[in-house]
């Protein structure tokens, strides 16, 4: 269902790029040829998609690797057996199939929740995590990752960053095209592939950050969601001893750019504008302050 979803967002991000698209084409005095036109959007949704989709489809392989994540197949022991069962049975009032376990070699306390389906998940916790936290701790970082499985973030992510790209795709060929028609000016029509690809990169660095500014919001807003879905299934207290307990272990290493969003702490940034977690702070703020 979710898959569905993206095809027709992204077929209505088309229509509402193509209308916003041409009147600004117009207010420039930029003329491309219905055929050139309908290309460009075709390329822009094509090379904005691709990466999301393929990343979405390949996520749990991807982090198995990224992570050397061994999965749990019969427990080795009580804390393996025990994080088998706390996932199984959340996963069960979730309503959605036992994802696969995992555990990978960390001394960071980390993990996350990753997969293109609800029903074909991956949840993996770092070895410092399982074996540093309490069972309560531990069941409020489940709980987050279960939450954020059941709300189909993953997908979500995908089908977001698929349509940012689009826009800064398209908007940056635009405004390049504008620049350089300025910059050779009105008599000098002539083409300048140097130029224009010049300028183009420039404008999809400079949409790039505003795409990432938004995205990062998002991501920030899932987190609280997340949080607040773990103190539903296991409970406020839960969720906020673990956050305390993440706390405790100090700041998280900057997580890499693909894996940062999957994680349940992924470090800080140079401005929490450009951070896909908010503060642990904040978090457990906004716990106290829930209406359960």
């Amino acid at each position: 269902m979710r898959i569905i979803l993206f095809l027709l967002m992204q077929a209505a991000v088309l229509v509402l790029v193509s209308i916003v698209g041409s009147v600004v084409l117009a207010a420039l005095g930029i003329r491309l040829s219905g055929g050139s036109y309908a290309g460009l959007l075709l390329l822009c949704a094509v090379m904005g998609c691709a990466g999301s989709v393929i990343s979405l489809f390949l996520s749990k392989w991807m982090c198995k690797r990224a992570y050397g994540v061994q999965v749990i197949t019969v427990p080795r022991n009580a804390k393996e057996q025990f994080l088998l069962n706390a996932v199984a049975s959340m996963a069960q009032r979730e309503g959605f199939n036992m994802p696969e376990v995992g555990i990978y070699e960390s001394n960071d306390m980390n993990a996350f929740a990753t997969g293109a389906s609800k029903d074909h998940a991956l949840v993996a916790v770092s070895s410092a995590l399982l074996y540093s936290m309490s069972e309560d701790e531990v069941r409020g970082v489940l709980g987050h990752e279960l939450s954020h499985i059941s709300n189909g973030d993953m997908v979500t992510m995908a089908l977001l960053q698929g349509v940012l790209n689009t826009f800064v795709y398209f908007f940056s060929y635009i405004a390049a095209q504008a620049a350089a028609q300025a910059l050779r000016g009105e008599n000098q029509r002539g083409s300048n592939y140097f130029i224009f690809s010049l300028i183009n990169s420039i404008f999809q660095i400079v949409f790039g950050l505003l795409a990432n500014i938004i995205l990062m919001w998002f991501s920030r807003w899932r987190e609280y969601r997340a949080d607040a879905g773990s103190a539903r299934l296991e409970g406020r207290e839960c969720m906020i001893q673990a956050l305390q307990a993440l706390q405790r272990g100090g700041p998280a290493p900057v997580q890499p750019g693909q894996f940062q969003a999957l994680c349940i702490n992924a470090g800080g940034g140079l401005s929490e504008l450009f951070m896909s977690h908010p503060p642990l702070e904040k978090r457990i703020a906004a716990l106290a302050q829930l209406q359960l």
